[in-house]
């Protein structure tokens, strides 16, 4: 544990917690798991109880606050996830995020936690008894949709909405190209995350080719780098059973040269 004051809080909520009859146990998941907390770091807890807290949001805040001085929070509805705390805590200040389930509720998960408290070993025996999985990309829904994306974008940068590409480019790292390097390297497809401490230099130069700056020309050549390591990663990855929109593919790369040289376009 790098992050002395995650421990200290981690522990304080045990304290706290234990003498609550409702609170069945209390886990940590995420980077607790793996012991790579450091400075920068939150912590995610999960705290199982017996009757069901969330997703009543007052119920839940008010669990939060027994834990420390808040200074702000809401739920996780933005990443679908109504049950999902996200809290700042003041002194020491810290992100905190909190998920409130049932027992019933711990089964179906994305990782296993590392218990921090349990009651009878209830916790251990649904971790033990159950397994866990973390959401996949589904390949299929990628390949029918991909091409389609990089159309749009070209015609944001053909129409002068610079920004609204910027915007693109990120959305397809974080819901396309960071999953799939991710694959490609045998870790988590979570997003673009912790990417700079996973690839080794020319798959990370690949993918920085597809940051632009909000310029015409930056901002074809990145769509041009995204669509380039797209092929690469989708043709390394996709077993045979997925079937190539080959065609949409092919457009969609005729109208990023189109934007890109119009002049050499009218004249022909």
């Amino acid at each position: 544990m790098k992050n002395p004051l995650l421990k200290a809080f981690a522990e304080k909520a045990v304290q706290i917690l234990s003498t609550d009859e409702n609170v069945l146990g209390l886990a940590a998941g995420g980077s607790w798991i793996t012991g790579e907390t450091d400075e920068f770091s939150d912590i995610d807890l999960v705290l199982v109880t017996r009757d069901r807290i969330a997703p009543e949001l007052a119920a839940m805040r008010s669990m939060a606050g027994r834990l420390g001085t808040v200074l702000s929070s809401f739920t996780g509805d933005h990443v679908g996830e109504p049950r999902l705390l996200i809290v700042l805590y003041d002194d020491p200040l810290l992100h905190v995020d909190i998920k409130f389930v049932t027992l019933a509720e711990l089964a179906q998960r994305v990782e296993n936690p590392v218990i921090l408290f349990e009651r009878d070993e209830v916790l251990t025996r649904v971790l033990n008894t159950t397994d866990y999985r973390f959401p996949q990309p589904d390949f299929t829904w990628l390949e029918d949709r991909y091409w389609v994306w990089v159309h749009y974008g070209v015609g944001k940068i053909g129409r002068g909405e610079f920004l609204e590409a910027l915007d693109f480019l990120s959305f397809l790292r974080g819901m396309v190209l960071g999953p799939l390097l991710h694959l490609k390297h045998g870790s988590l497809p979570r997003g673009v995350r912790k990417l700079e401490m996973i690839l080794p230099a020319d798959d990370l130069a690949r993918l920085h080719a597809t940051v632009a700056r909000p310029e015409r020309a930056s901002l074809l050549d990145a769509t041009r780098a995204a669509a380039a390591l797209y092929d690469d990663l989708s043709g390394l990855l996709y077993p045979a059973t997925v079937t190539r929109r080959s065609a949409a593919r092919e457009a969609a790369i005729r109208y990023l040269e189109t934007i890109s040289h119009p002049e050499s376009q009218r004249a022909g």
